[in-house]
């Protein structure tokens, strides 16, 4: 993969989530948007009051949702960048009835937790986890995560491993996340985040939710898309929007943060300082719980970390278990949901019958 591949994933991620701007679709009429709006709005608040709830962390008042039975193993699922909790809603279901207690957190800025007021980083969400964890009486956890949620996967890990029963790292925490920036030169990484800032996705602010929710609507889709309303949040000055206030927790709002967080990790915000100075190396020296790496490989690779999984696979030959999906992109989960359900539920399978 050459360098300028590496750079795409980041601008693709930080400016879009996982909805289509292909079909925002202004075919409809005024009443069957109002209608369609009204019907998701009627089904999400019926979905949330059988999986959704909230708790008070030391943190913030944090959202998750959860399926399947308490008395279970319990796996902890942690979402990636601009997406929430409901990114694992589909293969919920599957999971839980496997015998699986499944709980899915939204971490700052995501879904129906907001940033809290006080600076705060990786680590914090791991202090979240083990409130959310203390407070349901879960001793231990598998602890899952996509992308920047398999970094938070690991903070949990690394802060509290007498907590944890293993881990599942879909294609992030298992890393450094700036190991091929630092390969590059400066005025190469400069031209090629100015680049890709060109491509940059603006998200509109609306006065209201529903305004919003018609703005971005696939009206290709028949479904009520109640997913979307996950997704739509008010800023600090009341409007509706995508993604509010990611762009500064993350330190990504101009090129030069974006170079920033890479180039100075130790001036940048404590969020975003955290994500990059994060050394998975030292994390598992001590390494003593099982671990699955679902690991993408792609002509636009993401993470492009197959020799450095593997070498912390013969590091650990007996706990760590390295599965490589071929011509897949960065989302395992949604892309391959079946082979990420044979892993991930083998995996538990394994856990389950060692603890």
């Amino acid at each position: 993969m050459c360098k300028s591949e590496f750079f795409i994933w980041i601008i693709l991620w930080v400016f879009s989530i996982l909805i289509s701007t292909q079909s925002f679709g202004q075919d409809e009429g005024a009443n069957d948007f109002l209608k369609r709006y009204e019907l998701a709005r009627a089904e999400i608040e019926k979905y949330e009051l059988t999986h959704g709830n909230f708790i008070e962390t030391r943190n913030v008042k944090m959202h998750y949702l959860s399926w399947g039975n308490p008395a279970d193993l319990p796996l902890i699922w942690i979402h990636g960048s601009f997406t929430n909790s409901y990114e694992i809603k589909e293969l919920a279901e599957r999971i839980s009835k496997q015998g699986y207690y499944l709980i899915a957190i939204d971490y700052y800025g995501h879904g129906l937790t907001p940033i809290p007021s006080h600076e705060v980083s990786l680590y914090h969400v791991a202090d979240d986890v083990i409130d959310l964890m203390d407070q349901k009486g879960i001793e231990k956890a598998v602890i899952g995560g996509w992308s920047r949620g398999g970094y938070i996967a690991s903070a949990v890990y690394d802060a509290y491993p007498e907590r944890v029963h293993g881990l599942i790292l879909e294609d992030g925490g298992s890393v450094g996340t700036n190991t091929f920036y630092h390969a590059l030169e400066d005025e190469e990484l400069f031209d090629f985040a100015g680049k890709l800032f060109e491509d940059r996705v603006e998200y509109g602010r609306f006065n209201s939710e529903f305004e919003c929710f018609k703005e971005y609507v696939d009206v290709t889709d028949a479904g009520t898309q109640f997913e979307l309303l996950a997704w739509i949040t008010q800023d600090k000055d009341g409007f509706w929007t995508i993604g509010a206030g990611l762009e500064e927790l993350f330190h990504i709002s101009t090129i030069d943060q974006f170079v920033e967080n890479i180039k100075n990790s130790s001036q940048v915000p404590l969020f975003a300082r955290s994500m990059a100075q994060m050394e998975p190396l030292v994390i598992f020296r001590n390494l003593d719980v099982p671990i699955l790496i679902l690991d993408p490989v792609h002509d636009v690779d993401i993470f492009p970390f197959e020799s450095e999984n593997e070498k912390l696979k013969i590091q650990h030959s007996k706990l760590v278990t390295h599965r490589i999906f071929e011509n897949t992109g960065h989302n395992v989960h949604f892309e391959n949901p079946d082979g990420f359900l044979m892993e991930v539920l083998g995996f538990l399978k394994t856990i389950e019958i060692s603890k």
